[in-house]
């Protein structure tokens, strides 16, 4: 496979660094919050810049990174940052359009980089799915810094009172959640594992709809449905890009798969009051549940993927997609590609905070696994999320096995290590005061060990992040926790 990402040198003197505390099964894992750092004591004697905006329906960000002068040898690694920054503030928020201001060659240069055919081309084709208007493609645009807009938010407020009779579903890259709930009290839940890669949407239509029918038999009547869903979801409950119908053609994705969770509701229920939301917003919403209405709440599930979530100091939600799972963490040029970006990327949080995280390291910790499951095997990438489901269990259960236990878990101080410098990062541009995790990866004492070694980051490295607070629930909250805060999306009349 060609390489993907390609550092320049000057970028990589500058911006590749070692953990103070280091990932034992991952040695060449180097942080991006980490190569910021250097980067901004390498730059601070230059008094130039780059700015961008990244305008959206409901708002905008905008950003301005120190560069180095043009004629430099060191401009390039100015390039490479602000375009995985730039990357970074897409996968947060959403974008329609890139706008930039600074000098002629490094905008010049970052817009080759987020044409159709550069280094960006997965954030460029998918952004218009993504922000529900694919006819409109993604524009890049040099212009003076008086034409940048100004950054924007309208906060989203959501149901939280799960009461009457409440079904819900949270559709992961794996398994299907269902719930039912009376009354705020869940009566029934379950996981039902599926295959996100079958072309055809009728397979995921009936999949879906009869777990909820199974949810439905446990409830006297149907006042509402609520849904999570990994990928961004419309206003109007449309699924315009959800990832868990990867290989659904886009002909037939636009045909039955964007009203498909109209339809599911219509099927099981009827015309009932119904609310979907991203996975990772109803993380934050969970959270904010849990922890009885605090605020600057991040909540991260480790399950299929990485699905993230932010809720404000009111507890509401910031109307970004939070697609935090598509961000770089890691600056190794020989970090893994992923299936998603079909290769074009290295680094990305869905390999490091999710089940495909664990699985890279299974190997290396002494667990015995398939062959094409031993990383970098090609098959790493194409492998379905089931069978990265069934590997995690073999994690599992050898932690139960005092034999191999110290050495898997090596396996989770190496997750808790990625974990503490992904929410580091993600401090620059969130308030962070709690933060709650969820997931099948985070289950068990393993999980305890991950969350122990995240807070031993914080405190290592970035002792003004270290205040926040971890908060977990038991192993069936963490399963299930999503879908029970779906349950109260929609208002009943």
């Amino acid at each position: 496979m060609a390489a993907a990402d390609p550092m320049p040198p000057a970028a990589a003197k500058i911006l590749l660094a070692k953990p103070a505390v280091p990932a034992p099964l991952d040695p060449g894992f180097s942080p991006l919050v980490l190569a910021k750092k250097q980067y901004l004591k390498a730059v601070a004697g230059s008094t130039e810049s780059v700015e961008w905006a990244l305008p959206r329906a409901d708002g905008c960000a905008h950003y301005k990174l120190p560069v180095f002068p043009e004629d430099s040898p060191d401009v390039e690694a100015s390039v490479y940052l602000a375009g995985v920054l730039i990357q970074e503030m897409i996968w947060q928020r959403s974008a329609k359009s890139l706008l930039l201001s600074g000098p002629a060659k490094i905008c010049e240069a970052l817009a080759k980089e987020y044409s159709p055919s550069g280094m960006y081309a997965f954030e460029v084709s998918s952004m218009p799915n993504v922000c529900g208007t694919p006819e409109e493609p993604f524009v890049v645009k040099v212009v003076p810094a008086s034409e940048l807009p100004p950054a924007k938010d309208m906060p989203q407020v959501c149901g939280k009172k799960a009461d009457g009779c409440r079904l819900a579903f949270d559709l992961g890259k794996s398994d299907i959640k269902t719930v039912a709930v009376k009354d705020g009290e869940v009566v029934y839940s379950k996981e039902t594992e599926w295959d996100v890669t079958n072309p055809d949407p009728d397979y995921h239509f009936k999949a879906v709809t009869d777990a909820l029918k199974l949810a439905k038999e446990t409830l006297p009547k149907v006042d509402a449905i609520g849904g999570s869903a990994t990928g961004t979801v419309g206003a109007q409950n449309e699924a315009t890009w959800c990832d868990i119908f990867p290989n659904v053609p886009p002909p037939v994705y636009k045909a039955k798969v964007v009203d498909i969770f109209q339809r599911m509701a219509k099927e099981v229920a009827g015309d009932v009051p119904l609310k979907v939301i991203n996975d990772g917003e109803v993380t934050a919403l969970a959270a904010v549940q849990k922890l009885e209405g605090k605020g600057n709440i991040m909540g991260i599930s480790m399950g299929s993927s990485e699905g993230a979530g932010y809720a404000n100091a009111e507890g509401n939600l910031m109307g970004w997609i939070n697609e935090l799972c598509y961000v770089k963490l890691d600056l190794n040029p020989e970090a893994p590609t992923d299936p998603w970006t079909k290769g074009s990327h290295r680094g990305m949080s869905h390999m490091y905070l999710g089940q495909r995280g664990a699985t890279k390291l299974a190997a290396k910790a002494g667990v015995k696994v398939p062959e094409n499951f031993v990383y970098p095997h090609p098959d790493m990438c194409t492998i379905k999320h089931e069978c990265h489901a069934q590997c995690l269990k073999m994690i599992q259960k050898a932690m139960e096995d005092p034999a191999l236990r110290p050495s898997v878990e090596q396996l989770y101080v190496t997750m808790g290590v990625y974990l503490g410098y992904a929410l580091a990062q993600y401090c620059e541009f969130y308030a962070i005061d709690h933060v709650m995790i969820l997931g099948r990866v985070s289950k068990g004492d393993g999980g305890d060990i991950m969350l122990n070694t995240a807070k031993k980051v914080l405190e290592t490295e970035f002792p003004e992040c270290a205040k926040m607070q971890f908060h977990t629930a038991d192993d069936h909250f963490k399963a299930v926790g999503q879908c029970i805060a779906a349950a109260a999306l929609p208002s009943i009349a």
